[in-house]
């Protein structure tokens, strides 16, 4: 890609770097200059995964500890000397898709108190970036049956909204706070339920106007673009990337 350096210097955190748009994320903004501290639990193996990565330093911890996203933040201090961007992507994928509100709830609000704790520990040290950024993955379309469309479009309604209440409180610092909502994006976890799940598969690509599945490295680019001065007037919006909506 052209100009290898767009985020030069930019001091990151990406929680859920272990796999995937995470993984995807990690690495282009190593590749555009950025110091990335790559967050995932003890059985991502990031060390194998992306120890030899210039530019990235990888943190392991429990899931779910209560103090791992100020043990994440002040170990991206003490590595770089600040903070400039955070990026939300946990590769949650249900065993077999959300059947209904009752099953998605629990997991959407687990999910939106990780992205609150993430901004509470990050926060202090966002406000003193000279271009903070908070960009949030919302769910793969695989989360969900062919039937779904209704609970997708829910997941990522909690996701918006919460979005611009923290863009809201975070504007007059200059630190903007984005989303991006992926469509059917072929990761490992959603490999799985595509190979249990070929009708999801062929709804999912014949629903796309390209016809065709996304990549990680699709959502990547689009993360590039939220963390760089590019996006600097772009705050409280989602983005998504799902290769256009068939209409035919």
């Amino acid at each position: 890609m052209a100009d290898s350096g767009r985020l030069f210097g930019v001091r990151a955190i990406v929680f859920g770097a272990g796999s995937g748009i995470g993984e995807a994320i990690a690495r282009i903004y190593a590749k555009h200059g950025a110091h990335v501290l790559a967050i995932d639990s003890r059985d991502a193996n990031l060390d194998q995964l992306l120890g030899s990565v210039s530019g990235i330093k990888s943190l392991t911890m429990p899931a779910g500890e209560a103090d791992s996203a100020v043990t994440a933040v002040e170990a991206a201090v003490r590595e770089f000397g600040g903070l400039d961007a955070v990026v939300n992507s946990y590769a949650v994928q249900p065993a077999e898709p959300f059947a209904d509100e009752v099953q998605l709830q629990p997991a959407l609000m687990q999910r939106l108190k990780r992205i609150q704790k993430n901004f509470d520990a990050a926060w202090p040290k966002l406000r003193n970036s000279p271009a903070g950024r908070i960009i949030s993955i919302g769910y793969l379309r695989s989360a969900f049956p062919v039937d779904g469309s209704a609970l997708f479009a829910r997941a990522e309604d909690a996701l918006s909204e919460q979005t611009r209440e923290f863009a809201a409180q975070t504007g007059k610092f200059g630190v903007t706070v984005n989303y991006i909502q992926p469509g059917a994006v072929m990761t490992s976890e959603s490999r799985r339920v595509f190979q249990n799940d070929k009708v999801l598969r062929d709804h999912c690509i014949q629903g796309s106007a390209e016809r065709r599945l996304g990549d990680p490295i699709d959502i990547a680019k689009v993360a590039l673009f939220l963390a760089s001065d590019d996006a600097a007037f772009v705050s409280g919006s989602g983005i998504r990337v799902d290769g256009g909506r068939a209409t035919g």
